[in-house]
């Protein structure tokens, strides 16, 4: 099994900043990509940022340049970095990971997700 568990969400006003962690744990091979998601209040699971093991970024339109994601790989860890947050950065962010657990055995997990409220 592979296990994710974020960190770092909390309340915040807009135009602030907040930083984001995922820690990786488990039977792991290999990692190749990972990616934050964002579940926001009557709206659809949608990608905010995702990277994978080669350093290739991918971010969501919405964020627009206000987000970095980067990862650490070999210690299985994952950041982002949110500046200048706004009220629809409120939502649910959940931490993805997929890659290898074993030969021929791919995995695709997920985090029970960590609550940023943006206030005004």
């Amino acid at each position: 099994q592979v296990q994710l568990v974020e960190s770092g969400g909390a309340l915040v006003q807009a135009g602030g900043s907040l930083r984001l962690s995922c820690a990786a744990s488990g039977s792991i091979l290999r990692i190749n990509t990972m990616g934050w998601y964002r579940q926001a209040p009557g709206k659809q699971h949608e990608l905010v940022a995702s990277i994978t093991s080669g350093g290739t970024t991918r971010y969501a339109d919405s964020i627009e340049d206000r987000f970095t994601i980067s990862g650490d790989f070999a210690r299985r860890r994952l950041y982002l970095q949110m500046n200048n947050l706004k009220l629809e950065d409120t939502g649910v962010y959940l931490c993805n990971a997929q890659g290898r657990r074993a030969p021929g055995y791919d995995f695709n997990a997920w985090g029970q997700g960590t609550q940023v409220t943006v206030s005004s």
